[in-house]
């Protein structure tokens, strides 16, 4: 059967034909999942969130209850993901819980309170909308999360560590259209997570001009003459208000967006786009959602107690240690037995096979010494009769009666 052809989609398909370049591959990469009996809320708190570490993310993840995090842990190595984002809910509240893989470190939140991306949106007088907005990673803005203590280092190096980096001397500006914001509280000791859209205006423009650099054609049915909707700007309607001048840029290059030209200055917005999470640092546990716990806000633990607990866990790695090396050992021994059994059958097949040549050689002997004697028989009776023998049963009856006559012939 001759080869299948390709077709025409799959020869011009471009990213079935090329790898992925190796500073995506280096990029972090996330899961976001739920885990346990969560409500439908937290379910779109998830797909919000995936929203959020989107390109980097498998947006359509469908985990099941029979997923265990191994399953996740084994498939991480293949696809290049580096963190594991978990949401969890119970009695007390709700958790969000950030690992890295494959080994930890395990960050765990409780969220105070959250709001979905749905409302947030809902809440806004002008949303905004634009189709290229998640094709980029965000930037990461942290705020006050350089305050003292390991457990503040490694929550801010967490949180860097989830989104790619950048470069400054290479970046497109028109890459970067959203940013991420977490601002953490020294008196609370409460982040705000916070997660924007980033608008260029150009300054400078009076309102009509304003409206003639959109892309939407103005209304000049009250006007005669392009000029007065220039000049006359006050008969227009109140748009936002005045811009703050610190937010005032000089663009270094040009973006995609009418009137933001390079060398000119831009105001720059934050659009909200959700979701909004309040969050608190429990605990850290030195491994994948286990280990040692290197920090937490309630407990607190004495040097006694720390030593009692490091040795219970010794001895339970120990005791899985050995559990595995018994089981190692088992497999070895099986798998030993099974290669016994196999060379035992194929030696006993080898034996057979001699056999059966033996058996056939003997009945090759047998049948040319009977083929012999036939011929000898004939051969008697040709010289005693003095007629060609005749084959078959009469044949041999003959030859019986001819050796009774003649032996008694010869008494």
């Amino acid at each position: 059967m001759g080869k299948k052809k390709k077709g025409r989609n799959v020869k011009n398909n471009v990213q079935a034909n090329t790898e992925e370049p190796e500073e995506l591959k280096r990029a972090p990469h996330s899961f976001v999942i739920h885990r346990g009996n969560v409500g439908s809320f937290v379910i779109e708190l998830t797909r919000d969130f995936r929203k959020v570490m989107e390109p980097f993310t498998a947006s359509s993840l469908k985990s099941r209850k029979n997923n265990a995090i191994k399953d996740f842990v084994s498939v991480a190595g293949l696809l290049h993901v580096s963190h594991l984002c978990i949401f969890t809910s119970t009695d007390l509240g709700m958790y969000l819980k950030i690992a890295r893989l494959p080994q930890g470190p395990t960050l765990t939140f409780w969220i105070h309170n959250y709001s979905l991306s749905r409302d947030v949106i809902s809440s806004m007088k002008k949303q905004f909308v634009f189709e290229k907005l998640y094709q980029n990673a965000p930037l990461v803005v942290l705020n006050s999360l350089s305050g003292e203590g390991l457990h503040m280092k490694l929550m801010a190096s967490m949180f860097q560590n989830m989104f790619p980096t950048i470069n400054i001397t290479k970046v497109k500006l028109s890459s970067i259209r959203r940013c991420v914001l977490l601002n953490y509280n020294a008196s609370s000791k409460l982040i705000d997570f916070r997660h924007y859209a980033i608008k260029a205006v150009p300054v400078g423009l009076s309102k009509g001009v304003k409206k003639l650099v959109q892309s939407k054609v103005p209304n000049l049915g009250r006007f005669e003459d392009i000029s007065d909707f220039i000049t006359k700007s006050g008969q227009l309607s109140e748009s936002e208000a005045e811009d703050d001048p610190e937010s005032h840029v000089t663009l270094p290059q040009k973006l995609p967006s009418r009137g933001n030209l390079a060398s000119t200055q831009s105001a720059l917005r934050l659009v909200e786009l959700g979701p909004r999470l309040t969050l608190q640092l429990m605990k850290i546990e030195e491994g994948l959602l286990n280990g040692e716990v290197l920090f937490h806000e309630i407990m607190e633990k004495t040097d006694e107690e720390r030593l009692l607990i490091q040795k219970k866990r010794e001895e339970k790695r120990k005791l899985k240690e050995k559990r595995r090396k018994i089981q190692e050992e088992n497999t070895r021994k099986k798998a030993q037995k099974k290669e016994e059994l196999k060379q035992k059958a194929m030696k006993g097949t080898q034996k057979r096979s001699e056999n059966e040549l033996e058996m056939q050689k003997a009945l090759s002997e047998v049948q040319q010494e009977a083929r012999s004697d036939e011929d000898d028989d004939a051969e008697w009776y040709r010289q005693e009769v003095g007629q060609n023998p005749e084959k078959g049963k009469d044949f041999d009856h003959r030859m019986q009666l001819l050796y009774i006559i003649l032996f008694i012939g010869d008494v």
